[in-house]
């Protein structure tokens, strides 16, 4: 009892602390509120330690330490920077698309200035915010006519919330999908005031459940693109074709619910199944609705693209006051589709097609690379630690994009000896800069594919710190 008695009264008191060279430098740099919290915080693990018995030889420099690393975690933004080394490219929840930083340079002008958001500068009155983009969508896509609201759902909310409240759409039971977030179809048109009217069955719909379904109060045919799931064997679907004609011999018009939304062919990439936004509107479409941060790999957003007289009246709802983007998301809009003047640099220019179509051999090299440097590591043999090799593995678009496509890959596969693989890959999550990996057969899973170049040597110092650590 007195050896505990001893070790508690060695502890460093909170205003000790706080006169220390360390204390006065935290106080400089941080809000007080945190250093006294992430003092208190590590004394209190301290005393509890010593008084279960675990903490006999604890060093004033080690609490410094810890304190020192407290303050940082207290002091970090809570959204922060990943490494996403999952392999999934789109991944929903670490932010789908990441930009590049040539389209984050116009963001960052427009964001730091003043703009001409809604000024028409030539001719000095008032002007209109989507006029800085619909140009640009058109002539990439085809379409008429365009709008931007904040996500794909918002832009079919308000698709139908203008043509269709309180009237009947027509809708294939087997496009009745269930998007990200148990968000559902029904209940969307549900929120926007159209009356939903199935047709068909779950696997098989033809032209005459639409033809025979039609009634007065019909104003809209709709089709929803299966892009996060896929029903094979005994189907029939309408292709779009087919409900654009039908569309034209019954005098209503036909929206598409095309989600994804790519806007170059990957047909030469052996992906037959996501058509391009631009083969869509070649069909005579009246409105096509897609995401911006999907395979098109821009911003958040809900691209509303078609023909000019069904884009006049959505822009005219007042729901469009509530669902618009800001400047910021215009910026990077602007700067995204900027890419696509030229299709092959788009594929070099947006990291989402960058990394969806890159070369197996690259991201092999890559892998090469990073385990060169992981085995000359200074004063750490990575072998002691762990298992670790090359493995050739499958990446995943992400998003509920391509969901049966597989991107073969190369991946750095890591099975530790001294721990257990959950532990290492907790160890990698809640690092200073958290990396998001796979486990798969008990081994950490490290995909190259969505590794950045930038981010190799963070990659490496906090796989072998989360090893050393339980030296």
């Amino acid at each position: 009892m007195s050896d505990i008695k001893s070790l508690l009264s060695n502890l460093p008191s909170v205003d000790e602390i706080l006169k220390s060279s360390n204390g006065l430098k935290w106080l400089k740099n941080y809000p007080r509120r945190h250093v006294l919290q992430a003092i208190r915080e590590v004394i209190d693990i301290a005393r509890s330690a010593i008084i279960s018995g675990k903490g006999t030889d604890i060093q004033l420099e080690s609490l410094m330490d810890k304190i020192n690393e407290k303050l940082q975690k207290l002091s970090a933004f809570s959204l922060q920077n990943v490494i996403n080394a999952t392999g999934v490219v789109i991944h929903t929840n670490l932010g789908r698309s990441i930009l590049s930083q040539n389209i984050m340079q116009h963001v960052r002008e427009i964001a730091c200035s003043y703009s001409n958001l809604e000024y028409d500068i030539e001719k000095g009155i008032r002007g209109k915010r989507y006029s800085h983009i619909q140009n640009l969508i058109t002539q990439i896509t085809g379409a008429e006519s365009s709008l931007i609201v904040n996500n794909n759902a918002a832009a079919v909310l308000i698709c139908l919330n203008t043509i269709a409240k309180g009237k009947e759409v027509i809708l294939s039971r087997g496009e009745l999908v269930e998007i990200g977030g148990s968000f559902r179809i029904p209940d969307v048109m549900s929120s926007s005031g159209a009356i939903l009217k199935e047709v068909g069955t779950t696997n098989k719909t033809h032209v005459k459940d639409y033809e025979q379904a039609i009634t007065e109060n019909t104003v809209l045919l709709l089709k929803v693109h299966q892009s996060n799931f896929r029903m094979i064997g005994f189907t029939k679907s309408l292709t779009l074709q087919e409900l654009v004609s039908l569309g034209k011999k019954s005098r209503l018009p036909v929206m598409f619910d095309l989600g994804s939304g790519c806007i170059i062919d990957l047909k030469p990439y052996n992906i037959f199944i996501e058509p391009s936004v631009q083969e869509i509107i070649k069909t005579g479409i009246d409105i096509v609705t897609f995401s911006g941060d999907k395979l098109l790999g821009g911003p958040q957003g809900g691209i509303i693209a078609g023909k000019s007289e069904w884009i006049e009246q959505i822009s005219k709802n007042p729901l469009m006051r509530a669902l618009r983007v800001d400047k910021m998301t215009l910026a990077a809009f602007e700067a995204t589709f900027r890419c696509y003047l030229d299709e092959e640099k788009a594929k070099n220019q947006i990291p989402t097609l960058q990394m969806l179509l890159q070369d197996k051999t690259d991201i092999k090299k890559r892998a090469q690379k990073a385990l060169l440097k992981i085995k000359k590591y200074q004063n750490f043999s990575i072998h002691d630690h762990c298992e670790i090799k090359i493995i050739e593995d499958n990446s995943q678009s992400g998003g509920g994009a391509l969901p049966e496509i597989e991107f073969p890959t190369y991946a750095i596969a890591v099975k530790p000896y001294k721990i257990s693989v959950n532990s290492l890959e907790k160890r990698l999550r809640k690092s200073m800069h958290p990396i998001i990996a796979r486990i798969n057969e008990d081994r950490l899973i490290l995909d190259m594919r969505t590794v950045q170049d930038n981010e190799i040597e963070t990659l490496i110092e906090g796989l072998i710190k989360s090893l050393r650590s339980f030296d």
